[in-house]
Formats: structure tokens, C-alpha cells, sequence
């Protein structure tokens, strides 16, 4: 009975943080379902709303350098509904439509309160969740609850938009919504969840200074060698997911999908692959591969052949419904790698009080093609236009893919010997 009612807690915990996780980002990226009213009424051009994002990457990509400090000092009790209400009250000033330079200072507060106190801080809460043998499914459940979410609020505030007339007034009320739902989910997650245990004391009874010991953890951190192979499996996967955004113009250019379709697979895309890849790349890594690290090499394999496939077809003169089943279906591969790329933090033996600052560390990494991937991926479109421009792309995917095969199996070899050395230990503690 006790082993049920812990494992109800445990989900319903899991379930509380999607919450939090499915919302946190909607006003970051309020250019997601509303970047043309954003031009109109923000007055702001393309490279304008390229450069706050940009600001915004280069905030969150840094700023998890002080994250590696904060994770494992505050409890997710404190720092995730601080964070959810720091969006919400900046939300409202982002109602008032301020100036340029007022948006750069607003998006670099998104990236503060979203990237830095939020996202390491629940990545840390779903890895203490589950045992070695869960992570697979507990990302997975995240990455899918999170598309849930996402689908959910992102509709509601496109019905308050055309509710109110589709003008500034509309803008102003979907932004007022995902503010106020940030505020009532933060009040939520401050009632329903459990503070931290953040130890006082070392094994000999003790003190420990707090902020000693979370500086000290994140230099522990920092001299894992294993945590930066997880960083680097994550930088790979991230970049070639970042290449699936250019499928939309391809699918457009090349094939003709019509500007209705566009929008449809613009929502399966970002939201439905998300909702499908979770709970299978979570199975998958759980219970067929037995470990996540032996999941994303076989993801990293599959999808190099796939882009292979995919790069030597006769795109002009395919049906268009073959481009878009084939495009989704590499990209529900890259959504299974991405729903399982932090479950190997506890495969590879990193301690659990340092959870936050590996989370860190792994972020940093993991993330960074967003301060560089598009600008990349976009310049080979515009310097060879047409078929030529998405084949440069399409290849870098694979160059991509080819690196994170090499850094995955490097990380199974890590996972592979950390597990024979425990069925050593196991043995030897037995035999005396």
C-alpha cells in the first residue's frame, strides 16, 4: 500500500511540473502563434524580432553558468513559482506595446526567469522523481504533457485574440491570459509542491554552509567529465532539431503544400511530435533499449540513414503528401531523442545533490546551436536558393546526426563500464 501511494505521489508530482513546464514559455515565445501582430503592433521588423531572440539565447545560454549555483541552493518550492510569476508581472508590462530597446530589457527577463531559475530547476525535480530505471518515461511523460499544455493555452489565447477583434486590443488580451495563467499556476505549484531536502549537516553532524556547499557542488559538477559527454549528446540532438523548423519552407517551396496545410503542419510539427515522440522515446529508452544512452545512438543512426533517404528522393516530382509523412516522421525521431536526451545524467552516475548544477552544465551545452543554428541554417538558404539551399541544410543535419552517433556511443561505453564496475562492487561486497 505504502509503494502505491508512493508512486501516486510521484506521478502526480510529474504532473503538477507539466503544468508549470507547458506554460512557462509562452510568452518567450509569443512569436510562436502571434508573429505577425507582434510586426504590427510592437512595430517591430524581422531582424528586430531575430535580435530579441538572439538577446534572449545569449542571456539563457550564459546565464545557466549562474543556474549551476542556483539549482542546487533555492528549492524548486521557492524558485519555480518565483520564476512563473516574474514572466507573468512582465507580461503585463509587454501590454503597454513599449519601445524596441523596452522589448530587448523584457526578453532578456524572460530568459532570467524561464531559462535560468526554471527550466534546470525542473529538469532537476523530474530526474529526482524517478529511479534509474523511470527517467526514459519520466522525460518522456514531461516532453508530452508539456505539448498537452502547449496546444491547450497557445489555442485559448488564439480564440481571446480573434475574440477581441484580431487587432492590438486582441493582442493585448492573449497576452494578458498568459500572463494570468502563469501567476494562478505559479500560486498552484507553490501549494502542491514539496520543498527540497537541502542538507544542513555533513555525514560527521556538522553545519554546512549552504552556499558553500552549492558553489562547491557546481565545481564537482564542472570536473565530470561525464556530464560534458551528455552535453554534447544534447548539443547534436539540438541542432539537428533546430534544422526541422526548415522543413515548413521546404515543404512550401519545393513541393507547393498550400498556406492552409502550412498551418496544420506547422501545429503537428511543434505540438503533436511533441505530444507522440515523449512516451515513445520514453518507452522506448525504458523498457525495449534498457538505457537512454543506447536509445539516442540508435535515434542517431536512424536518422542519418533516414536524412539520407530523404536527400536522394525525387522531391520534384513527388506527391506532397509523401514530403509531409516523411518529414514528420523524421522529425517524431528527433522528438523521441529529444523527450529522453537528460535521462542519462542518472545513467552515468552523477550524484543526485548535484542534480541542478549537472542540469546546468548540460543546458549550457546542450542549447547553445540557438545562439548560432538558425543563423547557419538560414544563410545556406539564402546564399542557394531553392533545392540546392535545403540540401546544404539537410546535409549539416547529417554531419550533426554523425557527431552525435560518436558522442553517444562514447557515452554507452561510459554507461557500460559504470555498470560493470557496480556488478563488480555488488559481487565483491556478496563474496565477503
Amino acid at each position: 500500500m505504502e509503494n502505491r501511494n508512493s508512486n501516486t505521489k510521484k506521478w502526480f508530482t510529474l504532473a503538477v511540473l507539466i503544468l508549470g513546464g507547458g506554460t512557462v514559455f509562452k510568452l518567450p515565445w509569443l512569436k510562436d502563434a502571434f508573429y505577425i501582430p507582434m510586426m504590427d503592433y510592437f512595430h517591430l521588423t524581422h531582424t528586430q524580432i531575430g535580435f530579441t531572440l538572439t538577446v534572449y539565447a545569449f542571456i539563457q545560454t550564459f546565464g545557466y553558468i549562474i543556474s549551476m549555483y542556483v539549482a542546487d541552493r533555492f528549492s524548486k518550492k521557492k524558485l519555480m513559482p518565483v520564476s512563473l510569476i516574474g514572466i507573468g508581472l512582465t507580461g503585463f508590462y509587454l501590454t503597454t506595446f513599449p519601445s524596441y530597446y523596452e522589448i530587448l530589457f523584457i526578453w532578456g527577463l524572460f530568459a532570467l526567469f524561464a531559462e535560468i531559475a526554471f527550466w534546470p530547476v525542473l529538469i532537476k525535480a523530474v530526474r529526482l522523481l524517478g529511479d534509474s530505471d523511470e527517467q526514459g518515461r519520466m522525460f518522456g511523460f514531461l516532453e508530452a504533457g508539456r505539448g498537452i499544455v502547449d496546444t491547450v493555452i497557445a489555442f485559448a489565447a488564439l480564440g481571446i485574440f480573434k475574440w477581441l477583434g484580431e487587432g492590438a486590443a486582441g493582442l493585448r488580451g492573449a497576452i494578458i491570459f498568459f500572463s494570468i495563467t502563469m501567476i494562478i499556476i505559479a500560486i498552484i505549484l507553490y501549494f502542491l509542491l514539496e520543498d527540497d531536502e537541502i542538507k544542513i549537516e555533513d555525514g560527521k553532524g556538522n553545519k554546512i554552509n549552504k552556499n558553500k556547499a552549492a558553489f562547491e557542488g557546481a565545481l564537482k559538477a564542472i570536473k565530470m567529465p561525464e556530464i560534458w559527454v551528455v552535453a554534447f549528446t544534447i548539443f547534436s540532438v539540438y541542432s539537428v532539431y533546430i534544422g526541422l523548423t526548415y522543413f515548413i519552407p521546404f515543404l512550401k517551396e519545393i513541393y507547393g503544400i498550400p498556406v492552409a496545410l502550412v498551418g496544420v503542419y506547422g501545429i503537428i510539427n511543434q505540438y503533436g511530435l511533441k505530444m507522440l515522440g515523449g512516451p515513445i522515446g520514453g518507452f522506448l529508452a525504458d523498457k525495449k533499449f534498457k538505457s537512454s544512452s543506447k536509445y539516442l545512438r540508435v535515434a542517431f543512426a536512424a536518422s542519418i540513414i533516414g536524412m539520407i533517404i530523404f536527400i536522394l528522393l525525387p522531391h520534384q516530382t513527388l506527391n506532397i503528401y509523401v514530403g509531409v509523412t516523411f518529414t514528420l516522421a523524421y522529425g517524431a525521431i528527433i522528438f523521441t531523442q529529444r523527450a529522453v536526451f537528460f535521462a542519462p545524467i542518472e545513467e552515468v552516475g552523477i550524484p543526485r545533490e548535484i542534480s541542478g548544477a549537472a542540469v546546468s552544465i548540460a543546458c549550457l551545452v546542450g542549447y547553445a546551436p540557438s545562439m548560432f543554428a538558425f543563423t547557419l541554417y538560414g544563410s545556406m538558404l539564402d546564399r542557394s536558393p531553392g533545392m540546392e539551399g535545403y540540401r546544404h541544410v539537410f546535409l549539416t543535419m547529417i554531419a550533426f546526426a554523425v557527431i552525435g552517433f560518436i558522442i553517444s556511443s562514447y557515452l554507452v561505453k561510459i554507461v557500460n563500464k559504470k555498470k560493470q564496475s557496480q556488478e563488480n562492487f555488488e559481487a565483491n561486497e556478496i563474496n565477503t
